[in-house]
């Protein structure tokens, strides 16, 4: 600490002499300039006497570590030159000295001195290089001789510390105290282990290893003033200075607060950081520590209440920790006779917002559209087209799907998904230890959510079998194990005996969508965002994962390895665990398998797997022909003539300028969208949670929860980043035009809870058909709770779902269908995505494109998609995304032919009215009043000629008096007529959209 104060006692003797300085709030401003050359801040300083050699004197009080090392750019604010001859004195944090040759006197200078290089893109990588030295030698000799012989040096004066417009400005709670003056400041407190700074929310507390100067001023206080409204939630800040020691299990208690007759009950008061209520409504008591010598906010909402009679209320908060002296602090709020009639949430900076992260709304379990409430019979639950029998194990004895293959519609006959019922199996000496069921009962019976549990037994191990079942087909599995006696087992393993004739396509264990193999066998990997498989059919199949009892959502996308998922250990078993199946005769068995062990007497093991039942709901025809998406901000004119009616609102735009915090211009955007309501168009925004703009101004408030919010990361990105939070952050999208530069967030978190509010907010303030989520960050119950909040707020709300291609290193090898199939019942349309390998087979494109298999459809993005192969699925690409612009000459095609109100029947379907004589070239029908669309496209590595088998009768035309030709369609094919009866020449990799149709002139 003696070193920092000579270079204080040394850089302070200089700049006394120079001029008095105090870090006040008129000598910083902020202007406006290039950054990418020069940086985000700079020091004025004028210079009045013609010299050789000016010393400037720079008392920055800098946060940044290391500054010696960051360059410095010094430029004649007269003529815009750059000045090559100047010399570091020295430089430290918390002051520096320069000396330079003036070319204009007298005259200012601008010294930049953050200067930084920045790659450039969505994800900058930015630096702050030392200038390259081009002063001229002899100067430099002759500014060291005139240090060296301490020769008088003319100084120039302060004028003002600036930074590129006001978001970057670190005044005044990133205006750092020196060493002195925090020695001072604790020679006032001798016998404190802390110290307490109220501070209110204009002044968030920003730094974490260094008090501001402000504070050094003021010292420590034991009263807070405030003004409030009625009905606000009035937010404000402990800054706590941990001196001596940790501050460990930090809580706070509040008093109730009283004046003119009047009481605000304590309950009334929230610490964020000590408690709240999680994404899951349960509560939060939070063991919020302070390391030593470092600051930390308490963040506190104080509910105000409405009808009470104006003037000041006082009260207490009190601050403890473990093994250290509590300390209070006078709390006096003077309450105005003004009502605010939503908290104050119209305004974003009055951080009011703070209270929806305890939020509780649309937690609870009702259904959503289209589903149906559950129906439990015995032990047979329905769901909307599917059906579970349980046994007396509390495990599926028999699950059914009642979708037709063509996926429109629920019809009578079962599809049996299990050959045989599960079989959770403990195996010791080689030989399978039968269960003795002791009881069976449904805890809980609900329209959304049914429960039950099942106590078992198996030889000296009893078990515990704990399940649920939603409305949407997902079923949770806990069972735990308990020794009664030390046993060693071979193997603990689940076995799902699945029917052969629905195995047919698999997602999942490190392969991309495809048919099936007949065995394989797949281990644990953390390097591989990979906990399980769907295998089915299109109209049938099983979704499992299986995870730990501590599992964390982990971070997807390019951010997987920054937070990986927790391998289950119960499943793995110190990598002895996998999942292997092999088809034999009618039946698929799938084994998650966890090997050897021995379970000590008393010892309990807990194993949790997951399964969803698909399809979730038919596939909506009617829709996928409505929607007709243009996802671009255009004016809305132009969305009309262009024939699309549903318009996606990006971040990086002029109504929604930062990236998932959508409320920064809602009037603008609630403008553009009651225009498009007029015009007959939905308006739908960019908002998602797997980031977050660094413009929000929670950000402080969310900073101080530790991890809760925010991911542990390496730091880096943007400047603005570096500059203000320094470390510990993972940086993710960048916006150049409106410097908007995001952090990653957590897996799960209480922003889940905000972030349900904040979409509540905007459909009943803004009027916004629903949501574009570009991948999902949250986990299904979030989910679920988007869907109420639409539903309840909006005629017929859309949800769609983009997602790149997550099948590669980075992002862990999974897919994004398999990924994100939790979510998908509450989906309405999915966009997948950059990336995808739209040259793989028909098989990739049904599983891992498509989304038929689990009751959605969807659009093409990667190089605009191939627009014939799209038409086997139903699909186009996106009008105006990278140039597309096929999807509006087939949506005059579609009109033409009168899609809305067809039957499509996809190539999968056994009755398909037209098939062709090629495995590799496909066809889908639409089928319409005596005429029929009929969509070909071709797989095959070469131009083929195809013939087509068509069944007249399905389609009701007379293969006599029937016309078979294609229209023009711009991009896609010229017109042209063909005879049915003869084959069709067809392009590699294209196709046809052919109309069928009755020949009137026959």
């Amino acid at each position: 600490m003696k070193r920092f104060v000579l270079l204080f006692v040394l850089c302070s003797s200089i700049q006394l002499i120079a001029q008095e300085y105090h870090p006040e709030e008129a000598y910083y401003g902020s202007a406006f300039w290039e950054p990418d050359s020069l940086g985000n801040h700079r020091i004025i300083v004028r210079i009045n006497e013609k010299t050789d050699i000016a010393r400037a004197v720079l008392p920055w009080r800098r946060r940044d570590s290391e500054p010696e090392k960051k360059g410095m750019i010094i430029v004649d604010a007269n003529t815009g030159k750059k000045i090559d001859n100047f010399y570091r004195e020295n430089i430290n944090s918390e002051c520096g000295t320069i000396l330079f040759q003036p070319q204009t006197v007298p005259g200012e200078y601008y010294i930049y001195y953050m200067p930084y290089h920045s790659s450039g893109g969505p994800y900058p990588r930015v630096n702050y290089p030392r200038e390259i030295n081009r002063a001229a030698s002899a100067w430099v000799a002759k500014a060291q001789k005139a240090i060296e012989s301490k020769q008088a040096i003319p100084e120039t004066k302060l004028i003002q510390f600036q930074s590129r417009g006001t978001f970057n400005s670190f005044y005044p709670m990133e205006i750092v105290a020196t060493e002195a003056e925090k020695e001072k400041l604790l020679q006032n407190y001798p016998d404190k282990n802390y110290l307490i700074f109220p501070e209110d929310r204009q002044h968030p507390i920003k730094m974490y290893k260094q008090i501001p100067f402000r504070w050094t001023i003021q010292g420590a206080r034991e009263s807070f003033w405030a003004e409030a409204d009625q009905n606000e939630y009035f937010v404000f800040q402990l800054g706590i200075w941990a001196l001596h020691k940790n501050m460990e299990n930090v809580k706070v208690e509040f008093t109730s607060l009283q004046g003119n007759g009047n009481n605000i009950p304590a309950s009334a008061f929230t610490c964020f950081n000590t408690s709240g209520t999680d994404w899951l409504q349960r509560p939060m008591d939070i063991s919020y520590r302070i390391p030593e010598n470092e600051v930390r906010p308490l963040w506190i909402g104080l509910q105000i209440p409405t009808g009470i009679k104006p003037g000041v209320y006082k009260g207490k908060i009190t601050v403890s920790a473990v093994g250290t002296e509590s300390q209070s602090v006078n709390i006096n709020i003077w309450i105005s006779d003004r009502i605010l009639t939503d908290h104050g949430d119209s305004d974003i900076n009055r951080l009011s917002r703070l209270r929806w992260l305890n939020s509780e709304l649309a937690c609870n379990n009702d259904i959503v559209r289209p589903f149906i409430p559950l129906s439990v019979n015995e032990r047979t639950i329905r769901c909307l087209g599917r059906s579970v029998k349980l046994n007396e194990y509390g495990l599926p004895e028999a699950i059914s799907s009642y979708y037709t293959e063509e996926m429109t519609a629920i019809g009578s006959k079962a599809t049996p998904i299990l050959q045989a019922p599960f079989r959770f199996i403990l195996e010791q000496n080689r030989k399978i230890i039968p269960w003795q069921n002791k009881s069976f009962r449904f805890v809980q019976k609900e329209q959304g959510k049914t429960s039950w549990e099942s106590l078992n037994k198996a030889g000296n191990i009893g078990i515990k079998c704990e399940a649920n079942m939603e409305f949407d087909g997902f079923m949770e599995y806990k069972i735990t194990l308990k020794a009664e006696e030390t046993t060693a087992l071979n193997d603990i393993r689940l076995e799902i005996p699945m029917n052969a004739q629905i195995a047919e396509y698999w997602l999942g264990m490190g392969h991309i969508g495809s048919v099936v193999p007949n065995r394989y066998e797949w281990k644990w990997d953390v390097r591989k965002n990979q906990e399980g498989f769907w295998i089915g059919t299109t109209n049938a199949g099983l979704h499992c994962v299986f995870r730990d009892e501590n599992y964390i959502r982990p971070l997807n996308t390019n951010f997987y390895h920054s937070k990986p998922l927790i391998i289950p250990e119960c499943w793995n078993n110190r990598g002895k665990g996998g999942i292997k199946f092999v088809r034999k005769g009618k039946e698929m068995l799938i084994q998650t398998y966890s090997g050897n062990r021995t379970l000590k007497k008393g010892e309990e093991i807990t194993f949790i797997f997951l399964t969803s039942v698909t399809p979730f709901k038919p596939i909506d025809t009617e829709k996928q022909w409505h929607d007709r998406y243009l996802h671009s901000y255009e004016p809305i004119s132009r969305v009309v003539n262009e024939g699309a009616n549903t318009i996606n609102i990006h971040h990086g735009t002029a109504i929604n300028p930062h990236i998932n915090y959508p409320f920064f211009r809602p009037d603008y955007m609630k403008a553009y969208i009651d225009e498009a309501h007029g015009k007959g168009c939905k308006v739908k925004i960019y908002y998602t949670v797997r980031e977050l703009t660094n413009r929000a101004p929670e950000i402080w408030a969310l900073r101080s929860l530790g991890h809760e919010i925010f991911s542990a990361g390496p730091g880096n990105g943007y400047s603005w980043l570096q500059e203000h939070l320094e470390e510990d952050y993972i940086a993710a999208w960048f916006v150049e035009k409106y410097k908007d530069a995001a952090i990653v967030n957590s897996g799960v978190s209480r922003w889940h809870n905000f972030y349900v509010e904040g979409l509540n907010w905007l459909v009943k303030n803004v009027g916004i058909d629903g949501l574009y989520i570009d991948d999902l960050a949250f986990d299904r119950t979030t989910m679920k709770r988007i869907r109420k909040i639409l539903d309840a707020g909006c005629p017929e709300p859309r949800i769609d779902l983009h997602s790149a291609n997550q099948f590669n290193e980075k992002d862990g090898y999974i897919n994004s269908a398999c990924l994100y199939m939790e979510h998908m019942p509450y989906l309405d349309r999915l966009w997948l995505g950059e990336y995808f390998d739209y040259n793989a087979g028909p098989d990739y494109w049904l599983t891992e494109v498509s989304g038929i298999p689990f009751g959605m459809m969807g659009e093409m993005l990667q190089d605009c998609g191939n627009p014939w192969r799209g038409m086997i699925y139903g699909m186009t690409s996106r009008l105006h995304w990278e140039g597309c612009e096929i999807a509006r000459h087939i949506w005059k095609a579609w009109d033409n032919f009168g899609i809305k109100g067809s039957r499509m029947v996809g190539y999968w379907v056994s009755s398909n009215p037209v098939k062709t004589n090629k495995k590799d070239i496909l066809a889908t029908t639409y089928i319409k009043d005596g005429k029929a669309m009929i969509a070909i496209a071709s797989w095959a590595k070469k131009d083929c000629e195809v013939k087509l088998d068509i069944d007249w009768k399905k389609l009701g035309l007379n293969a006599q008096t029937a016309k078979l030709y294609a229209p023009e369609i711009p991009q896609f094919q010229p017109a042209a007529d063909f005879d049915p009866n003869k084959p069709i020449q067809i392009p590699e990799g294209k196709g046809y959209l052919l109309i069928l149709e009755t020949n009137n002139n026959k």
